[in-house]
C-alpha cells in the first residue's frame, strides 16, 4: 500500500500516461536514496529503475528515429538520440512535468533544493520508465515515451549539427570514409590559472587541423569548425 505522502500519485499517473498496476513501483521509482538512508523501513530507492529505465528508453529513442527518418546514417540518428536522452533534455521534460513535486527526498537533500535539480529529476525520469517496463512490458514504456518524451523528438530542428561541429564532421567522416576524426592535444601551455590547449584534429584523408583554446573542449571545438571550413561542409 502506498503511503499517506503519496495519494496525490495518480496525478503523476495522469502526467506520464500510464496508470500502474503495482502502484508500489510507482512510489520506488520517485523515491531518493537520501529518503531511503533516513527511513529505515524503506527497503529500495530508484537508482536500479534509473539504470532500467536508461536502456529502455535508448531502444525507445532509437527506434523511433529509425523509422522516422530512414534517409539519415547512423552518425546522424545517433547525435539525435543523444540530444533526447540527454540528463539536460530529460530533466527539463520531467521539470515541466511537475515531478519534483512528487520526489521522496531525505530532509537534507530537500532543503538543499533536491526538487528542482536537473540529475534528480532525469533520474525519476527515467526510473519512471524503468518502473513502467517492469509493471508491464514494452507496451507500458511506449505510453510514457509517447506521453512526455515524444514530443520533444519532434521538435528537433533539421539543422540538428548547428551547436555542434564536433558531430557534424563525425558524421561527415563516418559517411566519407567510414571512421571518425582523432583528437589529439599537441600542447598544453601556461601557468595552472591560464593554461591553453593545442588541440590537432586527424581526418582519414590525412588532414589535420589545429587550434588553440583555453580548455581542451573549446580547442577541439575550433579545430573541428575549421576542418569544416576547408572541407566546404555548411
Amino acid at each position: 500500500m502506498l503511503s499517506s505522502l503519496f495519494k496525490g500519485t495518480t496525478e503523476v499517473e495522469k502526467k506520464i500516461g500510464y496508470k500502474f498496476k503495482r502502484r508500489e513501483l510507482l512510489e520506488e521509482a520517485l523515491t531518493h536514496r537520501s529518503y531511503r538512508f533516513e527511513n529505515k523501513e524503506v527497503e529500495s530507492d530508484n537508482e536500479r529503475l534509473e539504470f532500467l529505465g536508461d536502456a529502455v528508453l535508448g531502444v525507445l529513442v532509437s527506434a523511433h528515429f529509425f523509422r522516422e527518418y530512414a534517409e539519415c546514417q547512423e552518425g546522424v540518428l545517433t547525435s539525435m538520440r543523444s540530444q533526447i536522452a540527454s540528463g539536460k533534455m530529460l530533466a527539463k521534460i520531467a521539470g515541466e512535468a511537475g515531478l519534483g513535486e512528487y520526489l521522496r527526498l531525505g530532509c537534507g537533500e530537500d532543503g538543499s533544493g533536491g526538487r528542482g535539480r536537473s540529475s534528480l529529476l532525469a533520474n525519476a525520469l527515467e526510473a519512471l520508465i524503468g518502473a513502467a517496463y517492469v509493471d508491464g512490458g514494452l507496451k507500458a514504456s511506449e505510453k510514457v515515451f509517447a506521453t512526455v518524451i515524444l514530443p520533444q523528438c519532434d521538435e528537433i530542428a533539421p539543422d540538428i549539427w548547428a551547436d555542434n561541429p564536433k558531430g557534424k564532421l563525425q558524421e561527415y567522416s563516418q559517411r566519407k570514409w567510414k571512421e571518425g576524426p582523432v583528437y589529439s592535444v599537441v600542447s598544453r601551455d601556461g601557468p595552472a590559472h591560464n593554461v591553453v590547449f593545442q588541440v590537432q584534429v586527424q581526418l582519414a584523408n590525412d588532414m589535420a587541423i589545429t587550434a588553440r583554446a583555453s580548455n581542451k573542449r573549446d580547442a577541439e571545438i575550433k579545430a573541428a569548425t575549421m576542418a569544416l571550413r576547408k572541407l566546404k561542409i555548411k
